[in-house]
């Protein structure tokens, strides 16, 4: 008799979980059947920084996630049931270093990594190009992404703009955000669709004290004031035109700096009096914990994602904080600022060639950056992203802004940026907000020296 309750009780579970993983197949596929696409064999060794391989439950929503592994047994394994993958999730917090050992010991064919990351090992020779797998891939279609970050990113193409070395596939969002009510309590005038740096400048000084109508203490505005890509500065110094360089990272030794120059005086000064209008814990990043939620007390947002509004949206389904907080473009002229893009790269060892291609082209793809967004709320980088949430106004105005991106000198690509150039705007912003800021044309007069003398050690 106990046998046959055994029995039975196993029975339950093997069709308990085989319904399971019907669910989760049709929550993935959406009850289409996926068909073969190749016979094609191989093994595949991909490094992925952050992706989550397994189910899960999303801690802002409470929502379920899938997770990768069931992704690809419901899409690629049969799509490609004799390419097998060897997958790798790392850490964002030693993604570089982890994913350097993999490259220079060739264990590794395919990676998902930080744009910043991708330049370098591009620059270094540990990149291959993907030119001639394109070409002669009818399958592929560059158009369908931005061509903004496509064509003009960093992070997918070789300095000089001639090759194509990495496919775009996440997006970090990084625009102006506004708090509607808070400029009603002021009687401020609502943002332009494309503010400028004077108007938020402007508009920021106005809301900064005791709320009129509630007497909390207000803050004009909010960014990172330790920002490791320094994703603020970068917007200003398009925003008054002051370029910081001239020539190209395909040939860093004749970089002409232009760090000292009336335009960035303009870049200076605009930091210096708006540090004195966040709330102090901004120079550590800190200040904005409640920014897009009902407790929010900051009118300006600089760099923000919408993620915190977009979180209550779809947790408590309540339109209000959508309707508070309003996104516009960033500063640029064209509405331009910084744009993150994280792209998937290839190996110049990669084992398998042609697998590896395979591989690449469906992780960067449309079904993949849908699954991405559904799961993890990832900013596309597909021109037509239909499966966007009609309500996620926050990754529309990251689209748009990416569209009209291009990447400049004044990036994180720029190894004298980030070793130099960030950490000294960052300590800038550090003394400003303390009220005792450098005097700026002999900080600029510096950091121009400093630079001209890292160009001269290179040659």
């Amino acid at each position: 008799m106990r046998r046959w309750l055994l029995l039975i009780l196993s029975f339950a579970l093997v069709f308990t979980l085989i319904a399971c993983s019907s669910n989760t197949e049709n929550e993935i596929t959406g009850g289409s059947n996926v068909e073969k696409v190749s016979d094609m064999k191989g093994t595949v060794r991909v490094a992925l920084a952050g992706w989550k391989l397994e189910n899960g439950i999303d801690p802002l929503t409470g929502n379920e996630t899938i997770g990768l592994n069931d992704y690809l047994k419901a899409t690629f394994n049969k799509m490609y049931p004799n390419i097998k993958l060897e997958v790798y999730q790392i850490p964002w917090e030693n993604a570089k270093a982890k994913q350097s050992a993999m490259l220079l010991s060739k264990d590794v064919d395919v990676l998902y990594t930080g744009g910043a990351f991708a330049s370098q090992w591009y620059q270094e020779g540990l990149l291959r190009d993907l030119d001639d797998l394109i070409e002669v891939d009818a399958s592929f279609d560059p158009n369908i992404y931005l061509p903004g970050i496509m064509n003009n990113s960093y992070s997918t193409k070789s300095p000089d703009g001639s090759k194509q070395f990495g496919i775009p596939v996440a997006l970090g969002r990084r625009m102006i955000v506004y708090d509607t009510k808070l400029f009603e309590d002021w009687g401020v005038e609502p943002l332009a669709k494309k503010p400028t740096a004077e108007e938020i400048l402007e508009k920021g000084e106005k809301m900064t004290g005791k709320n009129p109508k509630t007497g909390e203490q207000n803050y004009g505005l909010h960014w990172s004031g330790n920002s490791l890509n320094g994703s603020t500065f970068v917007a200003l110094t398009l925003a008054f035109g002051a370029k910081g360089a001239e020539g190209s990272l395909n040939d860093v030794k004749n970089i002409k700096w232009k760090l000292n120059t009336p335009e960035m005086v303009k870049v200076m000064e605009w930091l210096k009096k708006a540090s004195l209008l966040p709330p102090k814990g901004f120079i550590t990043g800190q200040g904005a914990e409640n920014f897009g939620l009902d407790k929010n007390n900051i009118a300006i947002g600089i760099d923000q994602n919408g993620g915190s509004t977009m979180s209550e949206y779809r947790t408590k389904k309540d339109e209000a904080l959508l309707s508070r907080f309003e996104p516009v473009m960033n500063v640029g002229p064209e509405g331009e600022g910084w744009v993150a893009v994280d792209p998937f790269v290839m190996s110049k060892d990669a084992n398998d060639v042609k697998a590896s291609w395979e591989v690449l082209k469906f992780l960067t793809g449309y079904e993949t950056q849908k699954y991405m967004y559904e799961n993890y709320a990832n900013t596309p980088t597909l021109s037509k992203a239909d499966f966007v949430d009609k309500e996620d106004k926050f990754v529309k105005m990251a689209l748009d802004i990416a569209a009209v991106g291009h990447s400049e000198l004044m990036d994180e690509a720029n190894p004298f940026f980030m070793s130099d150039i960030t950490p000294a705007i960052n300590g800038f912003i550090s003394k400003a907000a303390a009220g005792s800021p450098p005097d700026i044309p002999t900080f600029l007069d510096d950091l121009q020296e400093r630079a001209e003398k890292w160009t001269a050690n290179l040659k």
